[in-house]
């Protein structure tokens, strides 16, 4: 698989339970310690998110290994948002991507390199074989981040909260021994 782009300039960091509680709390100081991270106020904001990822670590806690990263600028060290999956590989191998960018470090190709990094990611896992994206029709940002990286339309879905959302698919090429 060729991605745009030279090389990832984005490093995950997990974010595990701990943090993740210390995020739906508030509590940014502890998130960051349990991250070994400086993390932000965004993820914060994103208390919803964790506490969704909290249910499913409770409930599945192999997907903690998937689901939950901030994602930090290698040049800078700022944590510049999150990116993940939804949770592990299905049984035919598709995971599903998401990433968000902190509004204050948008438009700078963060949101291009966290989408490189999680593809890289997923190629180097032996049980991926698909990666898919879903966005709404409205979101022309994403729909701009996915084009370069040759994602598939391969049709639509209605999410209950967010609507409409055009599913996009990629095959993932795994890496050589």
């Amino acid at each position: 698989m060729a991605l745009p782009g030279a090389g990832s300039d984005i490093e995950l960091v997990p974010l595990y339970v701990r943090a993740m509680e210390a995020l739906v709390a508030g509590d940014l100081k502890s998130a960051s310690q349990e991250a070994g991270a400086t993390l932000t106020p965004y993820l914060v904001d994103e208390r919803w998110l964790w506490r969704i990822r909290l249910e499913q670590a409770a409930a599945d806690p192999a997907s903690l290994q998937w689901i939950a990263r901030a994602a930090v600028d290698a040049a800078t060290g700022q944590v510049v948002g999150h990116v993940g999956f939804h949770g592990p590989p299905n049984d035919v191998g598709m995971v599903e991507v998401a990433y968000s960018v902190d509004p204050q470090h948008r438009r700078r190709g963060h949101a291009t390199a966290m989408l490189r990094t999680a593809l890289e990611w997923a190629a180097s896992e032996p049980g991926v074989r698909t990666v898919r994206a879903t966005i709404s029709p409205a979101n022309a940002a994403s729909m701009a981040t996915l084009r370069p990286f040759g994602f598939e339309h391969t049709g639509e879905q209605w999410d209950d909260e967010e609507g409409l959302e055009l599913i996009f698919e990629l095959p993932v090429s795994q890496p050589p021994p």
